[in-house]
Order: structure tokens, then sequence, then C-alpha cells
């Protein structure tokens, strides 16, 4: 016991001499033997969008994080009421933030942008399916196991509003390999150069269906809001419509709303600044 006395005395000489020296370093506190050094954590700062909920949350982590993401939403503030819960957002993430990134620069091949294009509809397709109904079913396993699932509840179809919309296609069928998509073509008219529809072409029990209208930009509204009224006019309730898009303007998306209030939209940016090359460049006739 008396040989370890020497040892311990010099431990303790040579830990007030490591202390003395690091006196004027306070990080150096706390790297004597036996001392734990405390760190705070850096706060992180949170960029993910949630989806636009009316009812609101009571979980303050949430609520932090949703105000934190309002950038990313780049509605005027004395606007935001007029959008509510019927805009959805895909929650962002750094690999959605790339796939917009590619998209919007100038400088992308034509290849890169429609591989970054269809990996970004898919995304949104899949999202939209989730907007869809389902129902509960069981299943059983290959091992004699009961399972509680759910199972997708027919009578959906997609409807694209000819260019740029037939680009999301492939992309809802690569999902739903059976599912029918009819087909709207409108344009502006030369002369009044209002929106004007020219072809439309649906399933015939069509308004007894959820339909998947799919337009990759929004920027006016005016398209996709000629292209409701079509809908309508077949039948089709606007709140049994889901509008899936890449990309949308603020006033696109209020127009839209003001005008339908019972729609649907699922986009993954709201921005000033739309990317309205999408269909030159996607289709190659830029």
């Amino acid at each position: 016991m008396d040989a370890e006395k020497p040892r311990e005395s010099c431990l303790v000489s040579a830990a007030a001499e490591h202390a003395a020296r690091c006196s004027v370093r306070p990080e150096c506190v706390g790297d004597m033997p036996g001392e734990q050094q405390q760190q705070q954590e850096p706060e992180l700062s949170h960029r993910h969008i949630r989806f636009v909920d009316g009812s609101g949350s009571s979980n303050e982590a949430d609520k932090e994080s949703e105000s934190s993401c309002s950038p990313d939403v780049d509605v005027p503030g004395d606007q935001q009421q007029l959008v509510g819960p019927q805009l959805k957002l895909l929650p962002m993430n750094d690999q959605i933030r790339e796939l917009q990134t590619i998209i919007r620069d100038r400088t992308t091949s034509r290849g890169d942008f429609v591989f970054s294009a269809d990996r970004l509809i898919r995304l949104v397709v899949e999202e939209g399916l989730n907007q869809l109904p389902y129902t509960e079913c069981t299943v059983t396993t290959p091992t004699g196991y009961k399972y509680e699932g759910v199972k997708f509840e027919k009578g959906n179809c997609g409807v694209s509003i000819m260019r740029s919309g037939e680009a999301m296609e492939q992309g809802l069928r690569d999902c739903c390999r059976s599912i029918r998509i009819g087909k709207i073509l409108i344009q502006s008219d030369e002369e009044t150069q209002r929106a004007k529809v020219y072809y439309a072409k649906f399933p015939p029990d069509i308004y007894r269906r959820k339909v998947l209208l799919m337009y990759p930009i929004l920027s006016t509204g005016n398209t996709v809001i000629e292209a409701v009224k079509v809908l309508i006019e077949h039948g089709v309730q606007p709140a049994c419509i889901i509008l899936l898009s890449l990309f949308s303007t603020p006033h696109g998306a209020i127009s839209i709303i003001q005008e339908f209030p019972d729609i649907t939209i699922l986009t993954t940016e709201v921005h000033p600044v739309a990317p309205t090359h999408f269909g030159q460049k996607y289709f190659g006739t830029d």
C-alpha cells in the first residue's frame, strides 16, 4: 500500500501542473483524469417541410420545425390563409433538393434532366397514392401467419394535361400497372391568349373515380383551372381530384385553390420562379 502513495502523489502533481498550464484555455478544463468534459451539442437547423395541416399541432417540436421551414414555402404572409390544408408539400430532404437543383440548372444535360425528373416524379406519384383511399384486409403468409394490412381501393384513374403532363404517366404506371389514364390538351388561343381545351378523352365512368391530375409545373394555374372545369363537366367532383405537380408558384397554387377550394394539390416546392422550360427540356424540343 505504501508503494502506491508515491505514484498517487505524482498523478496529483501532474494533474495540478496540467491545470495550471491550461488556466488560460477554458477548453482544457475537464482533461484531468476522472473528470468528464461536458459539451453543448450544436443546435440543428430543421429544413424538413411538413404537410400543411389546418388542424394545427400540439407538439412544440413540430411547430418549431414547421416555422423553420417557412422559407421553402414562399407564399406571402397575407396570402397563406388562402392556401390552407389543400396544398401539401413533400417533406424536404437533401435528395429532393438535389433533384430540384439539377432540374433548375441550365447547364444540365438532357439525359441527366430526364433521369432526375423521373426520380422526382416517382416520389410525387408515390405520395399521391397515399392520398387515395385504402381498406383494411387480412392476408395469410407462407408460414400460415395472419397479417393485418391494407389494400388499395379500386376506382382510381390518372389524367395528364398534354404535353408536359405526359412525362408523369410512366411514373404512375410504374406504381399502378393497370391504372387507366385519360388526356386533356389545352393550349393558349392565339387571339385571346386564354387557355382553350382542344381535346379530352377520359374513362367513361370517370365520374365515379378518384382522379390523379398530372401537370408538372404550376405557373399561372390557368391551364389546370381549365382542365378541372372539363373534369367537372364530366361529373368529377373537385374533392375527388388530386393534382400532382413538381413545382408551383404561389400565384398558381392560390389561383387554383381559390377557384376550387376542395381540390388537393401535391407538389415538392412553392417558389416564385418555376422551371417553365420543363416540357421542352424533357421531350428534347428546347
